[in-house]
């Protein structure tokens, strides 16, 4: 039979098939509605709010450091992240920890000087930290070590020097800043389970910003 369609014409059957067959990526792009990407966007924001909120109450937490017992390392009004994941605390660590005794309640930043087993020996005499009989490289601490008086002489083995065999299970902590500070000098040795977390990062001030 005779095809009855001049040169030029388009049957509109065509057309519609034409378009039928024709690949995705030639076809006009639905319309994506405002409200659809409001809500698109929106459902991103609360999964990365969800996921910020889980790993800071798992993995991280912010602390703000109050007092000077730390200077010249850290200073007053500092904020930290610390992390606490299946932490177990080691000598030289800055860490945040809950010192509960029976005249001393607070959260309390401090460095790690001896763990389980350790003998850590303090001699005011000549400003040192002796740990396993090995002078501690404590370039850390600010000024020179002062006897007080205010440390437990259950620990003097000398005039003005001080040993201590840290039981397994405790770690032994001082400040940076060691005559401005409360640590195992005077509340003793320190449960490795009061331990909150290890200081990871300072946050503030920006222009400190970076690893402790």
């Amino acid at each position: 039979m005779e095809d009855n369609k001049s040169f030029g014409e388009v049957d509109q059957k065509d057309v519609e098939l034409a378009a039928a067959a024709a690949p995705d990526d030639l076809k006009e792009p639905e319309k994506v509605s405002m409200k659809d990407e409001l809500l698109d966007w929106l459902e991103s924001f609360v999964f990365a709010m969800f996921i910020v909120i889980l790993v800071f109450t798992f993995v991280f937490r912010i602390v703000l450091v109050q007092g000077d017992s730390m200077n010249d390392t850290l200073e007053n009004e500092n904020r930290l992240i610390i992390s606490h994941l299946n932490y177990t605390p080691e000598k030289g660590d800055i860490v945040v920890l809950d010192a509960n005794t029976d005249s001393f309640h607070k959260t309390i930043i401090k460095r790690v000087i001896g763990t389980g087993g350790d003998k850590v020996v303090i001699n005011y005499n000549d400003n040192t930290i002796t740990v396993n009989d090995k002078v501690l490289d404590d370039t850390h601490k600010k000024g020179v070590m002062i006897d007080s008086g205010y440390f437990d002489r259950e620990y003097m083995i000398a005039d003005g020097v001080y040993e201590y065999n840290v039981p397994e299970g405790k770690i032994f902590v001082m400040g940076d800043n060691r005559n401005n500070s409360t640590d195992s000098r005077r509340l003793g040795f320190i449960d490795n389970d009061m331990v909150l977390g290890k200081v990871v990062l300072r946050l503030f001030p920006f222009n400190e910003f970076g690893r402790v």
